[in-house]
């Protein structure tokens, strides 16, 4: 159970007998590159055998959405301090009742969202795209990261997609179960993926149950997964089972990732935007306040000067060596040969890739 201070919860009150009858257990999100947990994400539980989406239906059929909603959201933002190390947690809210201000309050608890990825689930359709870009964005100063639920399948559209810009895209279950068998499914999923990857976005096959499926995605160089065959919602934050991770450490290596990024990535220097002690000899990575690349530190080939440079294209590690070099040639001119960045699925700075080292290594395959 999460020690919440009742004294500043939403009142569920006709739904709820008591706001401890909402717990939360936690589902690990695995980097499949690194076969390791890189998150969570924060799911409701309820006393009795209903689901957590007939607690949700009611509360709305009684006008009370939004105030579960922010109980939930309450909760889970007090779990942040208790993650484990180099992790964040994904927390649900309607995209429709973000503006609510019941919903703004409990987001506004914690002030730094840092590590918290806000989960726009999709079960009601939008009206306002920009009011959702802009109440996101607002989110976004603050820290946080913006994940797009159930992409694929309902209200989870391109156009939802290229308003918000998330940076997580959670592909819908319904692409995901028995894909391998389904060749549609997977040219789908290669299509979000592809579409994810203009954006910079991450995107993360939900729902893995088999280890075919787990294969399947593998293959297609998904970098993020969850589902029951990696790890089971718990109340405790739990690492990936060593079984798990050899599993997932076998599927990498069957699917060559050696044909990935990550075998060219340089290591580069980081400073933090608006210090002093800004390095003199490019390249280098300026971070913001969280770790996040916000520009680049580079020098012209022709005169030497140095100069800044916005990031124009960020990668995971898995990425695939063609694609890289493909999404960078098709950069405006100004940035197409700039070094990209590569990064964790946290936004996290891990190294810079040279088009150069891509061009070679394409060619080489």
């Amino acid at each position: 159970m999460i020690g919440t201070r009742t004294d500043r919860l939403p009142d569920c009150r006709p739904l709820l007998a008591d706001s401890d009858d909402l717990t939360l257990v936690f589902q690990p999100i695995v980097d499949l590159s690194a076969a390791t947990v890189v998150g969570y994400e924060a799911l409701a539980r309820f006393p009795g055998t209903a689901g957590p989406d007939v607690w949700f239906a009611a509360a709305a059929e009684a006008g009370i959405a939004a105030e579960l909603e922010a109980l939930a959201i309450h909760k889970a933002l007090d779990a942040v301090d208790r993650l484990p190390d180099n992790t964040f947690l994904t927390v649900n809210v309607s995209p429709h009742l973000l503006g609510a201000d019941v919903v703004q309050r409990a987001l506004a608890v914690r002030p730094d969202l840092h590590r918290v990825v806000v989960e726009l689930t999709e079960h009601t359709a939008v009206d306002d795209l920009s009011c959702l870009r802009s109440q996101t964005d607002a989110l976004r100063e603050r820290g946080a990261l913006i994940a797009l639920d159930d992409t694929g399948s309902g209200y989870s559209g391109l156009q939802q997609m290229a308003a918000v810009r998330p940076q997580l895209v959670k592909l819908d279950r319904s692409l995901v179960a028995d894909a391998e068998d389904d060749p549609v499914r997977m040219a789908l999923a290669e299509m979000m993926g592809e579409f994810a990857g203009r954006i910079d976005a991450w995107l993360l096959a939900e729902g893995i149950e088999t280890p075919a499926e787990l294969a399947a995605f593998t293959r297609l160089g998904v970098p993020l997964a969850q589902g029951w065959l990696l790890g089971r919602p718990s109340p405790e934050f739990l690492p990936l089972a060593d079984d798990v991770a050899q599993l997932v450490r076998t599927q990498v290596a069957r699917a060559r990732l050696t044909d990935s990024v990550a075998s060219l990535m340089r290591p580069v220097r980081q400073c933090v935007l608006g210090e002093d002690d800004v390095p003199d000899v490019p390249p280098a990575v300026l971070v913001g306040p969280h770790g996040e690349p916000a520009s680049l530190l580079l020098s012209d080939p022709r005169t030497l000067e140095v100069y800044t440079a916005p990031v124009s294209l960020r990668v995971h590690p898995s990425t695939d060596i063609g694609e890289a070099l493909q999404r960078a040639l098709t950069r405006p001119p100004a940035q197409r040969f700039d070094p990209v960045v590569c990064t964790d699925p946290s936004g996290q700075v891990l190294g810079l890739l040279r088009i150069e080292d891509l061009a070679s290594a394409a060619r080489a395959r």
